[in-house]
């Protein structure tokens, strides 16, 4: 007598991407969810993060979004290499004078990334934060059901998400 297993996905590793070319990654993303943080308690949509080269190797980091009374709100930080490892990166969103301290780097890690920089998955080693990023505005339903897929088998608690912009 056969029984009925329900097939469940093989897990991912919860690790950067093995290649992240900066050049290409830089530009601005448009935020279609992510998982709820502090920082972001107060946006309501229009989330987007500008990345920017810097002359010293650094990546300019510039965050905004609209929040309920209809403003823009927004923060500017930094980000730096992990040496031997291209898609991991730290960022800081404290002043320059702090950055000596380990605390005020985070990580920030691309775990998933489209072929072609149309879309980005960043999350980190905790798995507390996820961020799925696009060149536009908005992402398919379809496409985002993978990437969904993808980082619940990474162990990303994906059923929290707060969508932050429309599914077509």
């Amino acid at each position: 007598m056969a029984v009925a297993v329900p097939a469940t996905a093989a897990p991912l590793p919860n690790q950067p991407v093995t290649t992240l070319d900066l050049t290409r990654y830089v530009g601005q993303w448009h935020e279609i969810g992510h998982l709820p943080m502090f920082f972001q308690r107060k946006c309501v949509d229009m989330i987007t993060a500008t990345y920017t080269a810097n002359t010293d190797g650094t990546i300019g980091v510039h965050n905004a979004c609209r929040v309920k009374d209809g403003s823009m709100d927004a923060v500017d930080g930094v980000a730096r290499k992990v040496e031997g490892r291209p898609a991991a990166l730290q960022v800081r969103f404290a002043p320059a004078w702090l950055s000596w301290l380990p605390v005020v780097w985070a990580d920030y890690w691309v775990v998933d990334l489209d072929a072609n920089y149309q879309w980005a998955v960043v999350g980190g080693p905790s798995r507390k934060y996820l961020w799925v990023l696009s060149r536009k505005p908005s992402m398919s339903r379809v496409l985002f059901d993978q990437i969904k897929k993808r980082a619940r088998q990474r162990g990303y608690p994906v059923d929290n998400l707060v969508m932050a912009a429309p599914l077509d």
